[in-house]
């Protein structure tokens, strides 16, 4: 869902299109491309449908409703806040209004944008983002013959680094970091050329260190999160869910669950430095070779 501040308070608009095909009046939504992560697909449609680039933040919702008798269409939304770019009239989308919340809710034409609507303005974003990332696959590790620090990414593993780039860029993170293990920094190294960056390694985020010392390994999360941009971080299974564990239990989030596969994410929304939200992505698709 697009929107932004502005005005004095400041305020917030949001951006509610017209689409000449259905004549409806709808917030911005589009189609997945093959095989194509749904975050990725959102800032895409974004741009598409809106001309304005935006920065993912906290998951919204997924709402699902009949195409016809035989399919459904689902949809993910995300908060989508405008940073750079305007409106240019296509054949999908003729018209852009930036609204008012009230305005929004009584011009879109689909209840449920209104409940997507709702639940935006139910509470208020976050001001630090954090795109935890768990390792790609990197074989087995009794297979590897050299140090485990050394163990690198199989060829699976490199293309889900190459798949994670275009999920973890919808966030416009400026920032990345990694565990100082290869499979690690291999994992956000092409998110740091497509960024044209560097990856920041973190010695206290490896599996080893953390077992250590956690307190070093959540100081240093706090204070990465704390820097006032968007980071990615890639760690380990030996460190992801007792960090999530610890978070959520400190600032009062119940997670279900803190199960991280290879290649999988996490987007940490926090509020004057309070986690107060966590939003699992799944690894990446991987398509036949």
């Amino acid at each position: 869902m697009l929107w932004r501040y502005r005005g004095a308070g400041p305020k917030r608009e949001f951006a509610v299109v017209h689409r000449p095909e259905y004549d409806d009046w709808s917030l911005p939504k589009g189609k997945l491309d093959p095989g194509e992560p749904a975050a990725a697909a959102a800032a895409r449609e974004t741009v598409e449908e809106t001309g304005y680039t935006a920065a993912l933040g906290r998951f919204l919702q997924s709402v699902s409703y009949p195409l016809n008798a035989r399919r459904t269409k689902v949809v993910d939304y995300w908060e989508a806040q405008a940073v750079g770019g305007g409106f240019r009239p296509s054949s999908e989308v003729d018209e852009l209004h930036w609204v008012r919340f009230r305005d929004a809710v009584e011009l879109v034409t689909h209840d449920l944008d209104r409940a997507v609507l709702a639940r935006f303005r139910a509470r208020r974003p976050g001001d630090a983002t954090i795109l935890l990332v768990r390792h790609a696959r990197a074989g087995r590790r009794g297979a590897f013959g050299g140090p485990d620090t050394a163990r690198p990414l199989d060829a699976k593993g490199a293309e889900q680094a190459r798949l994670l780039v275009p999920q973890t860029a919808a966030f416009l993170p400026t920032a990345v970091h990694s565990a100082d293990r290869v499979r690690c920094v291999d994992t956000v190294a092409p998110l740091a050329e497509h960024l044209r960056t560097e990856v920041v390694t973190e010695p206290t985020l490896s599996e080893e260190a953390y077992a250590l010392n956690p307190h070093e390994g959540r100081r240093r999360m706090r204070e990465i999160a704390g820097a006032g941009r968007v980071a990615a971080v890639c760690s380990q299974s030996g460190v992801i869910p007792d960090l999530l564990r610890w978070w959520s239990a400190r600032d009062g989030l119940v997670l279900p669950s803190t199960d991280t596969r290879k290649a999988a994410s996490w987007v940490l929304t926090l509020r004057a430095g309070r986690l107060i939200a966590a939003d699992r992505l799944p690894a990446p698709a991987l398509g036949p070779r």
